[in-house]
């Protein structure tokens, strides 16, 4: 069985950050501390088998649409370099754009590199863009996406049953007309929410209205500016939208308040994702809660039971369950 950091932790009675920080010749490990160090690495055969001692964030960007427009992921990355710290590994970040010449080249160079795991942060990969992840070289674990071969081993948001859920507090509230603020980029997630959304439609018999479906760019001036266009038409609004994320439902709060819609009081708005300017706007969005943070630390662990060889013959998709948070922009209906 391979010796991972954990063991030479327990071995030498030093942290697992201290073993990770010797092993990488990093300052602030005594030389005394990182000679006994290297002495039990050494004599496990933890050096000689070219052992894990990294943990490379594969950042994936198709067009950046989502990845550059959100503060979301920042908790996310802060999660998994905590976790990467308390097991001892050394943390790096890298960033693979589609759009470059050399993109391919970039990812094969990543996966190949010798004492390092991956976990590709792949939010914004659509159908087809995993190929050149299948079959890795090394450990590699994919976080918020998923594989329908179900190949990979993938951490990522209980999508659907998140939007279903909160759709139904809406519904619950007396809604009938609930219509859908979608995100111009399709990515998987947002496609999982649109069919938890539509099952909360047809759980209660209602009817999914295409008129009451307005597309919106995914940063929150472009749903802004795309929401007020919309509503030059003067069009017929719902008495509330589902937004597929704070983003868009923010941008599209301040479009609907700028010609005049109350909210809730003429149209009440839900987001997803929670982020933390959700909590003070005015009004302050009822939103889905992810657990971000706890994200990242799942990737890692799982990522280091592949490079310590656990359950290597299973390949699991785990998903976190948001939860709603209560706020200002749901009205009870009479």
């Amino acid at each position: 069985m391979k010796v991972s950091i954990r063991d030479l932790s327990k071995m030498t009675g030093f942290s697992p950050a201290t073993v990770s920080n010797a092993l990488n010749h990093k300052k602030g490990v005594n030389k005394e501390t990182a000679e006994e160090i290297f002495r039990v690495a050494k004599e496990t055969g933890y050096l000689s088998a070219n052992a894990v001692t990294k943990i490379r964030l594969l950042i994936f960007k198709k067009n950046g649409l989502i990845i550059d427009d959100t503060p979301f992921f920042q908790s996310l990355i802060e999660g998994f370099e905590e976790e990467c710290h308390r097991l001892g590994y050394e943390m790096v970040i890298s960033r693979a754009d589609q759009r470059e010449p050399d993109y391919l080249n970039q990812v094969q160079e990543i996966l190949r590199e010798q004492g390092a795991a991956v976990v590709v942060l792949a939010t914004e990969m659509m159908d087809g863009d995993l190929e050149p992840f299948r079959n890795p070289p090394c450990p590699l674990v994919i976080l918020d996406h998923w594989s329908e071969s179900m190949e990979l081993n993938a951490v990522l948001i209980n999508n659907a049953d998140a939007a279903r859920m909160i759709t139904e507090h809406v519904l619950d509230y007396g809604h009938t007309e609930v219509g859908y603020l979608r995100g111009s980029f399709r990515i998987k997630g947002f496609r999982s929410r649109f069919v938890g959304f539509q099952t909360a439609l047809k759980k209660r018999r209602l009817p999914y209205r295409e008129e009451y479906t307005v597309t919106l760019g995914t940063s929150m001036n472009d749903a802004y500016q795309d929401m007020l266009q919309y509503l030059k038409k003067n069009p017929k609004l719902p008495t509330a939208f589902f937004a597929d994320n704070d983003m868009i439902a923010l941008g599209a709060m301040k479009a609907l308040q700028e010609r005049g819609y109350r909210i809730p009081e003429d149209v009440s708005i839900v987001g997803f994702d929670d982020l933390s300017f959700s909590a003070i706007s005015s009004p302050a969005l009822t939103t889905l809660r992810v657990p971000n943070k706890e994200m990242g630390k799942i990737a890692v662990r799982r990522l280091v039971e592949l490079v310590e060889g656990i359950g290597t013959d299973t390949v699991t998709k785990t998903q976190v369950c948001p939860s709603i948070i209560y706020r200002d922009t749901v009205k009870k209906m009479e």
